[in-house]
């Protein structure tokens, strides 16, 4: 079962979160395969960081909207995409450009050319017109301008930057299970720990943060992704006072419809659309995130530029 585990160090500036994606992250994979897109092993791995990750940094400011994060760039990969919503619903998908080696890490997979960039999104829910989503965007890349690796050392990096928090991040994924730890330093000690005020000087410099981050940097990604929550609490953190809250169960969902496609049918105009009936015979559009294909044959065509008033029943084709 999938699982967010929240936790605080009593006494100290330290907060943790701890996630588990089973079931969701292997329906995101299996829906790929059932399409015939199934993505390179690379590509799966970054994928499902980046679904562990959302849900950690979802969780970690409990925004009410959507968590976009992205990466861009110049590599095989042009764009990996992972979207959490409040509920800690998530989805994940990618557009891969060219060849994947086996081997490929995260400069190799969007950052060749040094032009990869991070984006996070924040979008609310309910946004009224002309309200913009906030975004915050990193290169791939740290002080020094060294290429970074792993998608973890990015979002430190951003966490550093946008909240002038230290942050450590341990991500990893297979097949099978996409996990994460995040450990975070609080603004302030005591029983001002949930104040949001910033507290710049204490960067890399608190001593009870350093020490349980070099504790977390001690778990490996076969632990990570093989052990149970309880396991690797208790493995890594063993001397220190935990105080735990109830899990919660993220889970795999798509917000794609039948609607919505409809609507971007109509996006394209009634000429667009019949070409693509009068070449193919019907038009089939697939989601890219849940691998989902929505079919509309001539007559379901016909009824998308008809008033809804002149409007019969139609179809309901959906392969």
């Amino acid at each position: 079962m999938s699982e967010l585990h929240k936790f605080l160090f009593e006494g100290l500036p330290v907060r943790g979160m701890l996630v588990r994606l089973t079931e969701g992250w292997q329906e995101v994979l299996k829906r790929r395969e059932e399409a015939g897109d199934a993505f390179p092993p690379p590509v799966r791995e970054l994928m499902g960081e980046m679904a562990a990750a959302g849900v950690l940094m979802q969780s970690n400011i409990s925004f009410n909207g959507a968590i976009v994060l992205q990466v861009h760039g110049d590599g095989p990969v042009k764009l990996a995409v992972a979207e959490v919503q409040s509920d800690l619903a998530f989805r994940v998908t990618a557009k891969v450009v060219g060849n994947v080696p086996d081997d490929a890490r995260l400069e190799a997979l969007v950052n060749v050319k040094g032009h990869g960039r991070c984006a996070i999104t924040l979008d609310p829910q309910g946004r009224v017109p002309g309200q913009q989503p906030y975004q915050g965007v990193v290169a791939l890349h740290g002080d020094k301008r060294e290429p970074l690796q792993k998608l973890s050392e990015v979002l430190e990096h951003y966490m550093l930057q946008s909240e002038q928090l230290d942050t450590k991040l341990i991500l990893a994924a297979d097949d099978n299970t996409a996990a994460g730890l995040l450990i975070q330093r609080l603004p302030l000690e005591g029983s001002r720990n949930l104040e949001r005020e910033r507290h710049e000087d204490e960067i890399g410099l608190n001593e009870a943060y350093n020490r349980i981050a070099h504790l977390a940097a001690t778990l490996t990604s076969e632990e990570l992704l093989t052990l149970d929550a309880e396991t690797v609490l208790r493995r890594l953190f063993w001397e220190e006072d935990v105080r735990r809250f109830e899990p919660v169960e993220p889970r795999f969902a798509c917000t794609c419809s039948r609607d919505r496609v409809s609507d971007m049918l109509r996006n394209l105009g009634q000429d667009e659309v019949d070409g693509i009936v009068t070449e193919q015979g019907k038009v089939e559009v697939g989601c890219d995130f849940c691998g989902r294909q929505y079919v509309f044959d001539p007559i379901d065509v016909d009824e998308l530029f008809i008033p809804a008033r002149d409007q019969p029943p139609g179809s309901t084709a959906l392969n």
